[in-house]
């Protein structure tokens, strides 16, 4: 029995619907596939693939392709410095970029307006990549680690989302710590941030993708090929620099006319893309709140 005060959808509304799940459902597919013809080349034969025809499923099944990738210890090596640089470079933005925000967020701070006009300015304008270089150069950062964490601790962007959620907190929970004798900090360091964790995920998701997945600065800052990050190895071996060496050092036991340079790609491309992949779903339930708590600027 229909409810009497069901309301009534017009044909109008359904075909509206349903246009609207037909043109999702093909943003999804043109979305996914590229990922999935990825994966099942990675997982498929490499001098088998070479022949075409493989579009949903493997057709020669093999791991060699992952064996060649982990046995490469330049793949290693800078998977390693990914896993550290993304590490660090989160930890310290967010920490660094709060506790400014937190001090931006109080009305009384001297010379507040005109910190806050510099910083707009520069989300707009820079010096360029020279100029930026040649400041990276007379820091001694070039062909150095701490390239990666020290020009990316702080963004003026996320301190503004971290602002509006900070204004959200009421002041009467730090006049209480104040008057317990808590300074500054301590209230930061114990009562800002543990009820912060909404935005500190969300920023450090944007961070933490923005390190795993940035290239240029392998690419421009560093020469060592021990301090590379592995989405500039990826880089360099989709530019087919590298593809010769890697098909060298394949594992013992396994048949080098298995393994194509095209085949080593798309399981390094796997290889350097699931593990973050992987961290999306433990972050959403934050991510979504801390977006829309930035999307509203006091």
């Amino acid at each position: 029995m229909r409810h009497a005060n069901s309301i009534r959808i017009s044909k109008k509304e359904r075909l509206f619907d349903r246009t609207n799940v037909v043109i999702m459902l093909i943003i999804c597919f043109v979305t996914l596939y590229p990922i999935w013809y990825t994966v099942i080349l990675s997982f498929n034969d490499g001098g088998d693939a070479m022949k075409g025809g493989i579009f949903w499923f493997p057709r020669v099944f093999t791991l060699d392709n992952y064996r060649a990738v982990f046995r490469n210890s330049g793949i290693i090596t800078a998977y390693s410095v990914t896993v550290l640089r993304t590490f660090i470079g989160t930890v310290t933005n967010v920490f660094f970029t709060a506790m400014v925000a937190y001090a931006f967020s109080k009305k009384n701070l001297f010379g507040r307006k005109v910190y806050m006009t510099l910083g707009t300015i520069t989300m707009f304008f820079n010096g360029g990549l020279i100029p930026f270089f040649l400041l990276l150069k007379n820091l001694n950062l070039l062909d150095n680690f701490l390239v990666y964490i020290i020009p990316t601790m702080f963004n003026f962007f996320n301190l503004l989302i971290f602002m509006a959620f900070f204004r959200e907190i009421p002041d009467s929970l730090e006049e209480s710590a104040k008057i317990d004798g808590a300074n500054d900090f301590v209230i930061f360091l114990r009562i800002i941030l543990p009820l912060s964790k909404p935005v500190l995920a969300t920023i450090a998701l944007f961070t933490g993708v923005w390190h795993w997945n940035d290239y240029f600065f392998g690419v421009i800052y560093i020469n060592k090929t021990s301090l590379q990050p592995i989405q500039t190895y990826l880089y360099k071996i989709v530019a087919e620099a590298g593809s010769s060496r890697m098909a060298i050092s394949s594992p013992v036991g396994v048949s080098k006319s298995n393994i194509t340079s095209n085949s080593i790609k798309y399981a390094t491309m796997v290889v350097t893309t699931l593990p973050i992949v992987l961290v999306y779903p433990f972050l959403q339930k934050y991510f979504v709140k801390g977006v829309m708590l930035g999307a509203v600027k006091g």
